[in-house]
């Protein structure tokens, strides 16, 4: 995700996530400063450029202020574990996906992980991770952060993992996309509704749920029907400047626990 390093904070205080690295200038990285936290199984980057587009050889300063200037603080790339990183850049490439980096090798005393990032749509990517070889605690060039203490004052969020990460598409969008996930990620489609089970008076949506073939990763794919009034999904759309991440949802075992423990923390919840 980029953000900035105030809104991380803010984040990880609220949800009751733990800072476990940081790379940046400190680290030898003199582009991009990453921040990650961490609750469960789920494991959040937040980033941010250094230094404004200047030339540097890999253009990642500029692609950072491309993207805030069209989308603002947003999710930028989605990350799956993967045990064949070559494989999987390999095939999505040849199915049609948009290569973003190639896989590449990053080492450290603790191993190596292999990555490669590709896009399908507009300005989100996915990243191919594999991280076999490597016993290190998140990634190479990364070092340890302490647990924040306020964290140890406050109740447990309990929010365990991912459950699913949610993007809307422009309409007429939706089914290409989720054809395009089928054959470069190996997803199949798991669920759909349209706009006769999901509507009001007003406004509606169509959406299908894309899932692995574990039906584990879940990432539904949504797009606006035309209605009286402007759908969220269409809202989204305008508002964002195109397709993108709408939301992240993470599951927990006692979901009014979690609630309760959320409130405490200042989250305020819309419905």
């Amino acid at each position: 995700m980029i953000i900035s390093l105030s809104g991380l904070g803010m984040l990880s205080k609220q949800l009751g996530f733990n800072p476990i690295g940081y790379r940046g200038l400190e680290t030898g990285d003199r582009v991009i400063a990453s921040h990650a936290i961490r609750q469960g199984s789920i494991t959040f980057v937040f980033q941010s450029a250094i230094n404004p587009a200047n030339g540097n050889e890999d253009n990642k300063t500029s692609e950072f202020g491309s993207h805030l200037l069209l989308h603002g603080d947003t999710p930028k790339d989605v990350a799956f574990s993967v045990s064949n990183c070559n494989a999987m850049y390999s095939k999505a490439i040849k199915q049609g996906a948009i290569t973003v980096n190639p896989p590449c090798i990053e080492k450290d005393e603790n191993g190596e992980v292999i990555m490669a990032t590709i896009s399908l749509s507009a300005d989100v990517t996915y990243t191919f991770v594999e991280r076999s070889n490597y016993g290190g605690f998140w990634l190479p060039g990364y070092q340890t952060k302490s647990t924040d203490c306020i964290n140890h004052l406050l109740p447990s969020t309990g929010l365990e993992k991912i459950d699913h990460v949610v993007s809307n598409q422009p309409e007429g969008q939706m089914v290409p996309i989720c054809n395009l996930m089928e054959k470069t990620l190996d997803f199949h489609r798991f669920w759909s509704v349209d706009d006769t089970q999901i509507h009001t008076e007003f406004s509606a949506l169509r959406s299908i749920v894309m899932s692995d073939n574990n039906n584990v990763v879940k990432m539904p794919v949504n797009e606006p029907v035309n209605g009286f009034r402007k759908s969220q999904i269409q809202e989204y759309v305008d508002f964002h400047g195109g397709s993108g991440v709408q939301h992240i949802a993470l599951l927990t075992s006692d979901i009014i626990s979690s609630v309760h423990s959320l409130q405490a923390r200042g989250v305020e919840f819309l419905a």
